[in-house]
Formats: structure tokens, sequence, C-alpha cells
């Protein structure tokens, strides 16, 4: 046994680095079908449990039951099949709701197996509206949100804050308008102290780049901090870069901790010419703006 463990490595030494890509394509294709085993199996949980609602909401909907039937199914797993776990008279409830909600909605048929039952549990107690229901399934579905990541969504009212802000921005060949920028930003996550400065919050951000990144969308992709750009001799500096894959572009990012000033706004547009005169690719559409302050005046809106 010793031996052939010992011959591996030489093996693999002797063949050079041309056999590391084959043997990627191996993991690959294992890590893959592990992937697609979990999705089947979430899949099939969650047809379980709507069919189980839909047969609840039928037995309950009958006179001499009502209620007292899903009490009764509750009590009798319980009592004899202990090793059935989630079949609980909450659960079962949580089950009946669950079809009731979203029966016969055509838009969400598509997307209630691709969420997981926990992502689920969170939409339904976390929100009000269908409409509000339906937009935090997409956005699960689309950014593959965790059960922390979506319950912090909700938590700090993303839908409001998306729904109210007014700017959309449609990039080159795309013409449904799906992507924008929110106009407000929650970063209690931050944890700044009393008095802090926008080096503070340059830093903080950086350190908690993960969720900062969950709030302004996971299609951003951190570039650098204090960005160096150069026009003739002199020397500038972008507080926060991102490139943003759905947009194609680049995204600088200005931190102020005061109000907003029309004056930021000549200073952003300084950065964007700069940055599609020098640093923007061919294939990349012009870049994008965003002044993070404690405040705008009613009437501006964000610019890209």
């Amino acid at each position: 046994m010793t031996g052939n463990l010992y011959l591996i490595p030489r093996y693999l030494y002797r063949m050079g680095s041309e056999i590391v890509p084959h043997i990627n394509k191996i993991i690959i294709m294992v890590e893959q079908a592990k992937q697609n085993a979990l999705q089947s199996v979430n899949a099939e949980l969650i047809k379980l449990y709507w069919n189980i609602g839909e047969y609840l909401s039928g037995e309950t909907s009958k006179s001499s039951w009502g209620d007292s039937f899903i009490d009764e199914t509750a009590k009798y797993i319980q009592e004899n099949h202990p090793d059935l776990r989630g079949f609980t008279r909450r659960g079962l409830y949580r089950m009946r709701q669950f079809y009731e909600t979203y029966k016969g909605n055509e838009f969400v048929s598509s997307l209630l197996t691709q969420l997981s039952w926990t992502n689920h549990l969170q939409i339904l107690s976390g929100t009000k509206s269908i409409e509000e229901k339906e937009f935090y399934m997409g956005l699960c579905v689309r950014e593959r949100y965790s059960t922390r990541e979506l319950e912090r969504q909700i938590r700090s009212g993303y839908y409001e804050r998306y729904m109210l802000s007014p700017q959309k921005i449609v990039p080159v060949g795309h013409h449904d308008g799906s992507i924008r920028l929110i106009d407000r930003y929650v970063l209690e996550f931050l944890n700044l102290p009393e008095g802090y400065t926008e080096s503070d919050l340059k830093r903080a951000i950086v350190r908690n780049l993960k969720d900062f990144v969950l709030e302004i969308g996971k299609d951003f992709t951190f570039v650098g901090e204090e960005y160096r750009v150069q026009v003739g001799n002199s020397d500038f500096y972008v507080d926060l870069l991102f490139y943003h894959r759905a947009l194609s572009c680049l995204v600088a990012f200005e931190l102020k901790i005061d109000k907003f000033r029309p004056e930021y706004l000549g200073k952003m547009n300084f950065y964007l010419e700069v940055l599609d005169r020098e640093y923007k690719r061919p294939n990349e559409n012009p870049s994008i703006g965003v002044i993070l302050c404690a405040s705008k005046e009613d009437g501006w809106s964000s610019m890209p």
C-alpha cells in the first residue's frame, strides 16, 4: 500500500503539468454531479411539501374537519412515526400556507423548486404582499442567496428600497430594464464608531467586503481601493472601484460622510471621463459612478 501511494506523485511528476488539467476535469464532473444530486433532492422535497400542502388545503376545507385535521395528523405522525422530521403541527400549517399562497401563480411556478425550503419559510414569514414574495424569490434564484443573506436583505427592507429607487440602467443589448442601482444602502454591518471619518468608512467597507457586495449586488467584482488614475503628471484616486459583470462596465464609488453636494458630481464626472478614456476596454460599456453620501436632497437621483 505504501508503495502505491508513493508511485502516484512520482507518476504525476514524470507526466509533468500536462496531466493536471485532465484530472481537474474529472474533479469538476464529480462536483457537478454532487451539485445536481443536491438540487434534485431539494426539488423533490419542495414538490412533496407542495403536494402535502395541496392535500391539507383540500381536507381542511371540509366543514366537518377544518383545522383539526392538521392537528390530528401532526399528533398521529409524532406518535407513530417520530423519525419523520418537519411534520409537526407548525410544519404542516406552513405547507398548507405554501400551497395556498402560490397556487395558480404562473410566475413563481418555475421558481419554486429552485429555492430551499428554509428560504421559502423566510419569504413566507418575512414578507407581506405577493409582489414582495415574487421579488425575493426571483432575487434568491438570481443571486443564489444563502438563508443568512436572504434574511439580511428582508430585514433591511431591500424590496422597499429597490422599488423606491428611480434609476434604471439598461446595458447595451438589453431591453428589459431589469438592472437597477438602488437609491438607499443600509450598512449597519460596518459597526462604525461615533464621529467616523471617510477613511474609517472606506476601511470598514473593505474589511466587510463580502457583506458590502451583498448589499450593492453580487454582480459587483471588487477591483481596488484608492484606485490610482493618471491625468498627465498628476495622480488621482477613486475611493473604491468595482466591475459589474451584467453591465460590463467599471463602477466608481466615491464615499462621503455628509449630505450630497452638487460639486461632488463634477469630481465624479471627471473620474468617469478618465476611466473611459484610459482604462475602459473596447468591449465594455461606459463607466458608472455611485456617490455614497449620508443623505441627499429631494429632487436629486443617482446618476450613472
